[in-house]
């Protein structure tokens, strides 16, 4: 832990004076408690409301008032395009081309999407090799497909789980196991980041190993993008699908992101669903039998753009263009190793932090665990006008958010711990 840190209250002062990007933290409405901003830092769960979405929303609204239909074709910003101008904002924050990247459906539509079109068992080849205690959608998702193809669940699907009294896995233990069930393995599907720990897995080494032994390999970043950046093309991953109301702060139910590798998405070949959204424009006015997709990833769009659940996206996209995805995760590094410094400065507070303790393996979060008295505390806290959020058993989870969460806000927490606990 750097050695610079103090429990002063001028050195958190001292820390947002020289904040490149603080004068963000203006940029969000805030949740009130005994009538000032509340400390909020559950931008994991769901990120803040962009103050500028109300003149985005208008905008719209008033191409819808005044152009009609003419808005798919005019206007501030034409309908029909409305989801291609998303996907150059995110190609800088996943680090892939915006011809790889597509804004459509949400997160778990999407992941449903990608396993009908990667997943392709055999008789040798049929096994998704995932986290145990994966997010339960993620769950879900991979049972229901392998079921689809009339395999059985408890053979199909490979959990790897830590080693007994350990909270976060091994890194590398999950290339060990890829390696070890080589040819049965048909996928490798993680979630970037772990929900319940924060931890953020070494997705170019799983990459890799998953292609070594000739598997396609894809990740939920649900908990990842606009948190970590990341070069999901360089990294050869094949697919990824995110949401965007935790860290893109778009609103709850937002629109969800899918990044394809153009090896896959440049082949309008590729298994997939089609729908006339993802036909080419060249061709879909046309009306004619026979789908065409677009040789990209928005072939795999389907339906017509939901502008209306898109802008809450954009205006927060318009944010992270100013900040940078760098700068972000530069504040963000220094901030939680500031969390967990004064955190090891309550040595009566019993609790243990099940997150890495490198920040190269974890992201904005850090997961308290407390044997006892977990949801009290968390219920405290909320009383004392911090948002954080509590999953079973005793996990306190804790998101200082770089754009809209400050290093007085961190020590604001701990003074609040230290006092009542």
């Amino acid at each position: 832990m750097p050695k610079e840190f103090n429990t002063e209250p001028a050195f958190a002062i001292e820390e947002d004076l020289n904040d490149p990007i603080a004068s963000f933290k203006s940029s969000f409405h805030f949740p009130k408690h005994n009538g000032k901003d509340a400390i909020y830092f559950c931008g994991n769960s769901l990120g803040l409301q962009p103050k500028s979405i109300e003149a985005a929303i208008r905008i719209e609204l008033d191409s819808w008032r005044e152009r009609a239909v003419g808005g798919y074709f005019t206007g501030t910003n034409p309908w029909l395009y409305y989801h291609e101008t998303l996907s150059n904002s995110l190609s800088k924050i996943v680090g892939a081309s915006a011809k790889e990247i597509t804004v459509t459906n949400t997160l778990t539509v999407n992941l449903h999407l990608m396993l009908l079109s990667f997943y392709q068992p055999n008789k040798t080849r049929y096994k998704i090799l995932m986290e145990a205690g994966a997010f339960p959608s993620d769950q879900y998702a991979v049972e229901t497909i392998v079921k689809h193809f009339g395999l059985d669940p408890a053979d199909a699907i490979i959990e790897i789980a830590p080693l007994t009294g350990e909270k976060i896995l091994n890194n590398a233990d999950i290339l060990k196991t890829i390696e070890h069930h080589g040819s049965s393995i048909a996928m490798v599907l993680m979630g970037g980041i772990n929900y319940y720990t924060g931890q953020f897995y070494e997705l170019e080494k799983i990459a890799f190993a998953t292609h070594q032994i000739g598997a396609i390999c894809g990740f939920d970043l649900a908990h990842v993008v606009g948190n970590i950046p990341l070069q999901l093309h360089e990294w050869n991953i094949d697919f990824a699908v995110w949401c965007s109301y935790k860290y893109l702060n778009a609103g709850p139910g937002a629109v969800g992101g899918i990044y394809i590798h153009e090896r896959w998405a440049n082949n309008i070949d590729t298994p997939r669903l089609g729908g006339w959204w993802g036909n080419d424009e060249k061709d879909r006015f046309k009306m004619e039998k026979g789908f065409h997709p677009k040789p990209d990833a928005s072939g795999w769009n389907i339906s017509t753009t939901p502008v209306f659940n898109m802008i809450g996206l954009k205006a927060s996209l318009e944010i992270f263009d100013l900040a940078g995805i760098l700068e972000i995760r530069n504040k963000s590094i220094r901030l939680t190793n500031y969390l967990e410094y004064l955190l090891n400065q309550l040595p009566n507070l019993a609790f243990e932090i099940i997150s890495p303790l490198s920040y190269e393996n974890r992201g904005a979060q850090l997961s308290l665990y407390f044997k006892e008295n977990g949801r009290p505390i968390h219920d405290k806290m909320k009383e004392n006008g911090i948002i954080v959020d509590y999953r079973e058993p005793g996990v306190i989870r804790v998101a200082p958010a770089p754009l809209y969460c400050s290093f007085q806000d961190v020590y604001q927490f701990y003074c609040i711990l230290k006092e009542h606990f």
